[in-house]
């Protein structure tokens, strides 16, 4: 694997405050890979450095071989970073966002043109072409966004949470558009707090705790550290009974509201789950396959936003 990305042992404090602890990845050429972890974790300035808007006091950041903080206009020109705070114009048309940032990055004249009338075609928006940015809905001024972000055709492109706050349609045409970059061969470092997204579009995924990666690897191989075959999910009126029992049976157990989660070392059907709980007030169960959000919670051990 060509790697695009290499951070090595990063360090980086604001005040006393160690915020990246020994932060280190690579991320190969043309791959996405999804960097998750909970609110606080140094996410956001793990993006921040590799997109060298924010020092680092120890360690090493290459991008396309070259430290970040040296790397030649050519080289920056190819990056790209997709805020998840929009940084269009309310007041401009679709056209005019892509035509101001596209000057902002030197293209010329005919090429402003050209790249404008692409990236509107290729996103979709010329239905969009009279109205205002600001009036677009939400998944419509993120697709916006989006498309503001490659006016440069970067080779590295950084999303910060493409999808939040969008609806379940929006979603999913972000998500086909995302995966046509990959196939273009556009290299994504994504964060997001949906970690079905994280399932669908990432190579390999990376999971953060605390200023740094506690686990990597593709999504198959993250299952595998799981400590389970299946999970059940388990509804009971006495859930002291339920979480006693299981305990006593070897389980691994994960209560949220008024679930249980059981964490199966082999897979079994929902006799022999409810024969095996017996004697406790078992009112619903269901069996399911291990999810990254199950290896989540058991590597990194806090709920993703979007789960709990």
């Amino acid at each position: 694997m060509t790697v695009a990305l290499q951070v090595k042992d990063v360090h980086k404090r604001f005040g006393s405050h160690k915020v990246l602890d020994g932060f280190s990845l690579d991320v190969g050429t043309g791959e996405i890979l999804g960097l998750l972890g909970p609110n606080g974790c140094g996410k956001t300035t793990v993006l921040s450095i590799v997109c060298n808007l924010l020092s680092y006091d120890e360690g090493e950041v290459l991008l396309m071989g070259e430290p970040i903080h040296r790397l030649s206009f050519q080289a920056s020109s190819r990056l790209a970073f997709c805020t998840q705070r929009s940084a269009l114009y309310p007041d401009l048309l679709p056209a005019e966002n892509l035509l101001f940032f596209a000057r902002l990055y030197g293209l010329s004249e005919q090429h402003c043109k050209q790249r404008v009338a692409e990236l509107m075609h290729d996103f979709e928006l010329e239905a969009f072409a009279t109205t205002r940015a600001g009036k677009l809905s939400g998944g419509w001024q993120q697709r916006l966004h989006l498309a503001v972000s490659l006016v440069n055709r970067p080779l590295f492109l950084v999303l910060d949470e493409p999808t939040a706050a969008v609806d379940v349609q929006a979603r999913m045409d972000l998500w086909r558009l995302i995966d046509g970059l990959r196939e273009k061969g556009t290299t994504i470092l994504l964060t997001s707090h949906y970690l079905p997204e994280a399932e669908r579009l990432c190579s390999r995924v990376a999971l953060m705790r605390h200023g740094r990666v506690v686990a990597a690897g593709s999504v198959p191989e993250l299952l595998a550290r799981a400590p389970s075959q299946a999970v059940a999910k388990v509804k009971a009126t006495h859930q002291e009974g339920i979480i006693q029992r299981a305990s006593d049976l070897g389980w691994s157990v994960r209560q949220h509201a008024d679930e249980i989660k059981l964490f199966l070392p082999q897979h079994l059907n929902l006799r022999d789950i409810i024969d095996a709980l017996d004697g406790t007030s078992v009112s619903a169960v269901s069996v399911h396959p291990v999810t990254l959000e199950d290896v989540y919670l058991e590597l990194v051990g806090e709920d993703p936003p979007e789960a709990a």
